[in-house]
């Protein structure tokens, strides 16, 4: 069985990585339960949603699959904040705390759950202090309609404000051998403060499996991004090669190093448990080999300076859309 490790200063564990579910497949329940039931027979019971995700889809899904699994099996984490459309026609960011009650109070019924697991604030709303926000947050823990606390691609300083105001349990945020920008200030917050980091997009949007070949992307999300704009991406690719034949060397595949890379993060104060999301069981079984991927403290540096920050081409998004994403 998958190891269990703390989650923030909370009461309950999870396992050493659990499951995003942001990519399922809305229209195929038979599908998305396979890949979920298979999670959690191999004990990954952490999974990861958002209101935002399907505009409630995913939550309606997993709640469908939730009432064919034992009560408290599956562990839940969703988001609020993120808006499918902000005044400007745009997506936008809403932590008033009128609507993150009125949010919380949708995710439970969309989920089928009394209470959820870990709550996060999506994304940071500027005009609203991060205090009001989670003072909200705070109140649904005291109505008993959540168990602890998350923020989702905040600063340092959001977070330790936030924890000022209740004890945060996780932050989830981009981490991976491919974008490292937590460990500047937010990791080391997380460390201090006891706070689990939760990565997604552990596996660089699939670029770090080593099967995206340094062709285009096709017309998703990834096709936007600078650093898989087509000259970024053979540059990036050269890494990507690297660390392959450090893979094979070891007798895994570039995404398992990838993951056990992460995985070697953890230290006693911070538990880092990355959420890989999948629609197949087959990678959800290559991925649970990462807990097989012994790295040395040498090797862990060596990958790290692989995929120094100033060896990688290309921001992480585009201006635009990090201003969708309110970074």
């Amino acid at each position: 069985m998958i190891e269990r490790v703390p989650f923030g200063r909370t009461d309950f564990t999870v396992p050493a990585f659990g499951f995003g579910a942001a990519g399922l497949p809305a229209d195929d329940d038979a599908s998305a339960f396979k890949v979920m039931a298979h999670a959690v027979e191999k004990g990954i019971n952490f999974f990861d949603t958002a209101d935002l995700y399907g505009i409630g889809l995913n939550e309606s899904q997993i709640g469908r699959f939730l009432k064919t699994m034992p009560a408290g099996s599956v562990i839940i984490g969703t988001k609020y904040g993120s808006m499918p459309k902000g005044e400007n026609g745009l997506p936008g960011v809403n932590n008033k705390p009128e609507h993150i009650q009125a949010a919380c109070e949708a995710s439970l019924k969309r989920l089928g759950v009394d209470v959820i697991d870990v709550y996060y604030m999506h994304r940071r709303d500027p005009d609203v202090p991060v205090e009001e926000s989670v003072g909200a947050m705070a109140r649904l823990i005291e109505q008993g309609k959540v168990r602890a606390l998350g923020l989702s691609e905040v600063s340092a300083a959001t977070l330790r404000a936030a924890y000022a105001v209740h004890p945060i349990a996780a932050v989830e945020s981009e981490y991976s051998l491919w974008w490292r920008g937590v460990e500047d200030e937010v990791l080391p917050a997380c460390r201090e403060l006891g706070v689990t980091m939760v990565p997604f997009s552990p596996l660089g949007r699939s670029f770090l499996t080593g099967k995206l070949s340094g062709s285009s992307t096709g017309s998703d999300l990834r096709s936007t991004l600078p650093r898989f704009q087509a000259d970024a991406l053979a540059k990036n690719q050269l890494l990507v090669d690297q660390l392959a034949l450090f893979a094979q060397g070891k007798g895994f595949t570039t995404a398992q190093v990838a993951l056990a890379w992460l995985l070697g993060q953890n230290d006693a104060t911070t538990s880092v448990v990355p959420i890989p999301g999948t629609k197949r069981t087959e990678y959800l079984d290559q991925n649970l080999g990462a807990l097989e991927v012994k790295l040395t403290p040498d090797e862990l540096d060596e990958l790290a300076t692989i995929f120094a920050p100033e060896a990688i081409v290309g921001d992480r998004y585009s201006e635009v859309e990090a201003a969708r994403a309110g970074l």
